[in-house]
């Protein structure tokens, strides 16, 4: 064993032990992280308007603070930007984390001099807490490759600004420097495909052992380490591969045509870092679900799928959530951010400890008729109708047709490895319907009363998502399309765009 690996068994079983401690402690934890929030918050422009200072329970807190999106903090932004302190959180901001989405205009996202611990030790424990669970520390010692966004940095408003991986590659400690991947310059690469022909020759004959990063981009690095090696799978380049972490989308999707490139077996570990912070991770290869994060400066709600619309919706604390309920989670943060919705929909799957499951997005649904599909629905579907039609997908967005002759239609469109033939097409899209109808009951009664036509499958190239995300600028790092949507506009982007591939 190598002397990195040697010396983290010790410090990842400690680490290990105070996050079990913590499994025990997390209302507690939420308590007094809440009562810390409303303290130090008190002294600011925000807790004076919203008289925070009044503020003892967390009944008053929900009357004093509404829900908060990002438009409604624009104005005390604003005044960051002119220079003044003590805004949102106490002093200013150590950073802004850049961010947006497809369409979507860039958000400026506070990160804190007591948030940033969250979001570096979060990462850190990913790591130790696979050793002490898996007792397999000898990648510590191995190549480690982390796909991110560029680490460079720019100023907003005199404030040190960038995408949030490229922030936390700051914050790498040394001891890890000499055996991380990409390098420095090659990192600051900005445009993608450039970035990825750089790091393939720079990684090439490295044997990783760990690899980190989106799963689309992690499948289109490993394709294009196997197409200019001319090897068969991964496990013939990197022998020594031990672990996969994974962020950002469904890793369930991907999981097999990845599996297929590697070539064999490897732990796969799931993370649920945002701007806004780092929220669950999988501290264990054997856990269902993520290890939410309870005691790291954020203090959480959790309202009722069916309450969001609602001008005043249920807000639930974490003793409050029931196993199999979908929740939008709400986040209270050292960073500043106050009762601030995130929009992502989370399932608890255990509450001895708390863990969670992403399941989509708030505003990425589709709903003709009040059937409320998202992501998790189609994306069950797809992976059930795919293993059944020994279908590789590489990627795919489903989209409301309403342009078709009679009643309305799902429409799904697929990158696939090998499309199907037309016949195979129509018996997929027979399988692919009947998944999604057991998914979603009220999807299954608008097709038994004909209100909406069976789903249509349209086959794109294997590459178009990828040269789709080029051509808008959002091809690489942290960026992603969204699954589905209630509008077609993307679809039909995308669909006329794929002919021309």
């Amino acid at each position: 064993m190598k002397i990195k690996s040697f010396f983290a068994k010790p410090y990842a079983a400690i680490v290990h032990k105070k996050i079990q401690k913590e499994m025990r402690t997390a209302v507690q934890d939420q308590e007094r992280i809440f009562k810390d929030l409303l303290k130090n918050g008190s002294f600011t422009q925000f807790g004076n308007d919203h008289r925070l200072k009044e503020v003892q329970q967390y009944d008053a807190f929900t009357q004093a603070i509404p829900l908060h999106t990002y438009d409604m903090l624009k104005p005390y932004l604003e005044h960051i930007k002119e220079g003044k302190s003590n805004v949102l959180w106490k002093g200013r901001p150590l950073y802004f984390a850049k961010t947006s989405g497809t369409t979507n205009a860039v958000k400026y996202i506070p990160i804190s001099r007591e948030s940033i611990h969250n979001q570096v030790n979060s990462a850190r424990n990913v790591l130790l807490s696979y050793m002490a669970t898996s007792r397999n520390a000898d990648f510590a010692s191995g190549n480690m490759i982390f796909l991110s966004d560029p680490p460079t940095l720019e100023r907003f408003a005199g404030i040190p600004t960038g995408r949030l991986s490229g922030i936390i590659n700051h914050h790498v400690p040394a001891y890890m420097r000499n055996n991380q991947f990409p390098s420095y310059e090659t990192n600051c690469i900005e445009n993608w495909e450039d970035k990825l022909q750089r790091i393939v020759s720079e990684t090439m004959n490295k044997d990783l052992a760990l690899i980190s990063g989106m799963p689309t981009w992690i499948q289109m690095y490993l394709d294009w380490l196997l197409e200019h090696s001319q090897k068969s799978t991964i496990k013939n380049l990197f022998p020594s591969l031990q672990v996969l972490i994974h962020s950002g989308t469904n890793f369930d999707v991907y999981r097999n045509r990845l599996k297929e490139s590697v070539g064999f077996d490897i732990d796969t570990l799931e993370t649920y870092p945002t701007s806004e912070g780092f929220f669950a991770f999988q501290e264990s290869v054997t856990a269902e679900g993520m290890l939410l994060n309870t005691n790291s400066g954020i203090f959480y709600e959790f309202i009722p799928v069916s309450e969001i619309h609602k001008e005043q919706p249920k807000r639930l604390r974490l003793q409050d959530v029931e196993l199999g309920q979908k929740y939008v989670l709400v986040i209270s943060s050292n960073a500043g951010l106050w009762a601030y919705n995130m929009g992502d929909i989370i399932q608890f799957v255990s509450l001895d400890p708390y863990r969670i499951m992403v399941k989509g997005r708030v505003k990425h649904y589709i709903s003709l008729f009040g059937e409320q599909v998202i992501s998790h629905d189609v994306e069950r579907a797809m992976m059930a109708a795919a293993a059944q039609h020994q279908l590789k997908v590489v990627d795919f967005i489903v989209a409301p047709q309403t342009q078709s002759d009679g009643a309305p239609r799902y429409e799904w469109l697929i990158a696939a490895e090998v499309p199907l033939s037309e016949m195979e097409t129509r018996a997929f899209e027979v399988t692919i319907d009947y998944m999604l109808r057991t998914q979603n009951k009220a999807y299954d009664s608008l097709i038994m009363h004909n209100k909406l036509q069976s789903s249509q499958v349209r086959f794109l190239p294997k590459n178009a998502f990828q040269q789709y995300m080029k051509t808008i600028g959002k091809l690489g790092g942290q960026h992603k399309l969204p699954r589905l949507s209630n509008s077609y506009d993307l679809a039909a982007d995308l669909s006329a765009y794929g002919l021309l591939v």
